[in-house]
């Protein structure tokens, strides 16, 4: 009996072992750029209920004109990080009502959750004068990936209303509380605030993100071991020409203020840089574009690759590969 209940423990400390190595098994990547039938750019990843990464994107029309005439969002997702979807169109600017006329200038997005209803948030101009009258807008859908309703309101920026030369790229951050944050800029500001709970206001008005060093745009906020993580582009260049870096900074406070901690994402070919970062299924991620495929810095082409942390909880430099 006593060799029985021996053999018995030894047996079930082996299968608690198997599954705790299948349960931590790494996930292999495949190639970059992940997306290759069509130019995108500028990857927000999340993680919905349903257990699924999606990460939306802007579209980098074929042929293009610089980058007047991105337009069209698509969202992609995977559960395994290798095979992807393409959930086709969700959103383009004929319909948003207050957008100017010719359409076009649809950058980069985000996307959050609350209360059984996604908000998609898109930068658009308003007006003719495109780098003067960008605008936030917001479309819901009870689906993350298709459905979005146009609001026929864009976000009322307090404290910058008119003030909104090239702030560009929201990021809307929802912490652990269900608090959510709002962040965008452009031209070398980055500002953040409060949203209310019906995710389609501001709370107070925007203040500056101090502590940030050579911000350019691109601002997107996650949270790990209770520290606050803002990450953004810098006006990097080599040999004259646009090279972006992505950087980072620290935080105890989701509005800082901020300790800059160095660049996690070195150039990747491309002029401009823009990114996210993402843990799915215990494994952290680093999104990102490249012009790879096409060679051209305005038909770019989103990709992925792992993303680790020092036990101090700074970024290593990611490897970008192939």
């Amino acid at each position: 009996m006593k060799n029985f209940l021996i053999t018995l423990a030894v047996l079930s400390l082996t299968l608690m072992s198997c599954n705790s190595q299948k349960a931590v098994k790494p996930v292999t990547l495949g190639p970059n750029p992940f997306i290759t039938h069509m130019y995108t750019a500028d990857p927000s990843a999340h993680v919905w209920e349903d257990g699924r990464l999606y990460v939306y994107a802007s579209h980098d029309v074929d042929p293009p004109r610089g980058c007047d005439l991105m337009d069209r969002y698509h969202v992609f997702s995977t559960d395994d990080m290798v095979n992807w979807t393409d959930h086709g169109e969700i959103l383009n600017s004929s319909q948003v009502s207050w957008g100017r006329k010719d359409g076009g200038f649809m950058w980069a997005p985000d996307c959050a959750y609350r209360n059984g209803t996604y908000y998609f948030y898109f930068p658009h101009p308003s007006g003719d004068d495109w780098n003067n009258t960008w605008r936030v807008g917001i479309a819901t859908s009870k689906h993350p990936a298709k459905d979005f309703t146009v609001q026929d309101k864009y976000i009322d920026m307090i404290g910058m209303e008119d003030d909104c030369f090239a702030m560009i790229d929201p990021c809307v951050f929802v912490d652990d509380d269900d608090q959510a944050y709002f962040y965008y800029g452009g031209g070398g500001r980055c500002v953040g605030a409060k949203m209310k709970d019906n995710m389609m206001e501001l709370a107070e008005p925007l203040r500056a993100m101090e502590g940030l060093k050579d911000f350019h745009e691109a601002a997107w906020v996650h949270k790990k071991d209770g520290v606050y993580y803002l990450s953004y582009a810098d006006n990097h260049a080599e040999n004259g020409k646009g090279a972006n870096r992505l950087n980072y900074a620290t935080s105890n406070s989701p509005l800082g203020p901020w300790t800059y901690q160095g660049v996690y994402l070195e150039p990747t070919g491309c002029d401009t840089s823009h990114g996210s970062i993402a843990e799915y299924n215990g494994e952290w991620y680093a999104f990102y574009h490249n012009c790879s495929i096409s060679g051209r810095g305005n038909l770019r082409s989103i990709c992925v690759d792992k993303l680790y942390y020092n036990p101090d909880g700074t970024i290593k430099v990611v490897e970008q590969t192939k």
